[in-house]
């Protein structure tokens, strides 16, 4: 496993996350050999949200913590707030302290390492946030920040009144969806790639030092490309960069998003250890440039 600084933080953290989306329904001993899979694999950053399994995720995780107390000071813990399921977002105040006191119970910690604004909130006014932020901050309960799904004028609205920087970016990214990359390669073109979505929010991220967490990174439209019945030539184009470098088809897509120079940490959902580990072989493996395009033209994507 390869591990980097994040930066403006004293971070050690691995380059691919473990996210806790999906272990609500696991027994204690499956969540015990999951996270041993982790420790194994040299995985030492765990991604959650409050609304994860209604909370339930963050219990399981601060259960495991209480068997388990020594492990708290190896691992990373970030967690979201900020969605309301179903009826709406909310950045103010009131709710995001009240998130995070409910997140350190149910995680049964004192602090958080990294919260992430969830989803942008169409009402967030941004001087409450960062009054609200520097709060956690100060009271030793979040030691950074970052936002999730978040563009690069609304990361600019906030950072102008943060006194901390925004750390990370969790975006929806990899070889199936690919949406953060294609207005930068079709630039002056007059095609649907070419229109500008998201304010070229990859490269505001690259100039500010905002580390990307690609979410759902082996995911499509429908369902699980690798498995689906769509994107065979991607597919075809995945496993032969797994055949090269002798891993599993899962690690190919993570080597090729670990191959962009934005220096991503994308974030795996997977609570099978054997698939943790062999996924894990991706942080090891470079693929070449040819090798990079070939998986996006093979997405379905012409090079102008």
């Amino acid at each position: 496993m390869r591990y980097f600084n994040p930066k403006g933080t004293d971070l050690n953290a691995s380059v691919i996350a473990q996210g806790c989306m999906r272990i609500g329904g696991l027994s204690d001993s499956a969540i015990d050999a999951l996270m041993d899979a982790d420790k194994e694999a040299g995985i030492n950053f765990f991604d959650h949200a409050d609304i994860y399994g209604g909370g339930r995720c963050e219990e399981k995780f601060g259960a495991y913590l209480a068997r388990h107390p020594s492990a708290r000071d190896d691992i990373i813990l970030q967690t979201k707030c900020g969605i309301i399921i179903g009826k709406r977002y909310d950045f103010s105040r009131k709710h995001i302290l009240s998130c995070v006191e409910g997140s350190l119970k149910r995680l049964r910690t004192d602090r958080i390492d990294v919260l992430l604004l969830h989803r942008p909130d169409a009402l967030c006014r941004p001087e409450e946030v960062a009054e609200t932020l520097d709060e956690l901050h100060s009271s030793g309960k979040v030691r950074y920040f970052g936002v999730s799904n978040h563009n690069s004028m609304q990361m600019e609205l906030l950072a102008k009144y943060m006194r901390a920087p925004i750390v990370f970016d969790q975006l929806r990214f990899g070889p199936a969806h690919t949406s953060v990359i294609d207005a930068g390669i079709n630039v002056n073109m007059k095609n649907a790639p070419a229109v500008m979505r998201d304010g070229m929010t990859l490269d505001y991220c690259r100039l500010n030092g905002i580390t990307i967490q690609p979410w759902s990174p082996f995911r499509a439209r429908f369902g699980t490309f690798l498995r689906g019945p769509f994107h065979i030539r991607l597919r075809r184009a995945i496993r032969a960069i797994a055949a090269k470098y002798g891993i599993s088809d899962s690690a190919a897509v993570l080597a090729w998003i670990l191959r962009h120079p934005a220096q991503m940490q994308p974030v795996i959902g997977s609570t099978d250890p054997s698939r943790v580990r062999s996924v894990a072989a991706a942080a090891d493996v470079e693929i070449t440039h040819e090798e990079w395009y070939a998986v996006y033209r093979a997405a379905g994507h012409k090079i102008p």
